[in-house]
C-alpha cells in the first residue's frame, strides 16, 4: 500500500499546548477549592463568598436552608461571635478557618461589623483571629 506519511508531530504539539493550557487552569481552581481565596478586602470577600448565602444586602434569605441576616444583627456586637463562627462554622455555615488567613478574616468580619446597619466601632484584628484558631 502507497500513501502519504502523515506527521503526528502538528497534533501532538497541539494536544500538549492544550494539556499545558488546562493543567494551569487546574491548578488555580484546587488552590481555590483548596481555600486560597485571592480576595482581600473586606468588601471583595463578602462579595465573592458571603453573598451567595447571606445575600448582597446581608439580610439574609430562606428557601433550600435557612441563612441569617447579618444585616443589623446584634449578635455581631461581640466581635469573638463572628470570629469563632467564620473560622470554625455552625450549623449549615461551612467554616472557613482553613480557607481565610487570620488577616482575611478579621477584613471581611470588619466590613460586614461596619456595613449593612451595623455599627460596630471596635476593630477585629489579625492576631485576636489567630487566637481564636
Amino acid at each position: 500500500m502507497t500513501g502519504r506519511r502523515v506527521s503526528l508531530r502538528a497534533p501532538a504539539v497541539v494536544a500538549v499546548c492544550a494539556l499545558t493550557m488546562l493543567a494551569g487552569r487546574l491548578a488555580v481552581a484546587q488552590e481555590i477549592y483548596a481555600g486560597k481565596f485571592p480576595q482581600q478586602s473586606g468588601e471583595d470577600l463578602f462579595r465573592n463568598i458571603c453573598q451567595g448565602c447571606h445575600m448582597p444586602d446581608a439580610k439574609g434569605a430562606t428557601g433550600a436552608g435557612s441563612y441569617p441576616a447579618l444585616a443589623s444583627n446584634p449578635r455581631l456586637a461581640a466581635a469573638i461571635y463572628p470570629i469563632t463562627v467564620v473560622l470554625h462554622g455552625q450549623r449549615a455555615m461551612p467554616p472557613f478557618g482553613e480557607s481565610l488567613d487570620d488577616q482575611q478574616v478579621a477584613n471581611v468580619i470588619n466590613y460586614v461589623r461596619s456595613h449593612f446597619g451595623n455599627h460596630y466601632k471596635d476593630q477585629v484584628t489579625a492576631e485576636a483571629v489567630k487566637a481564636r484558631r
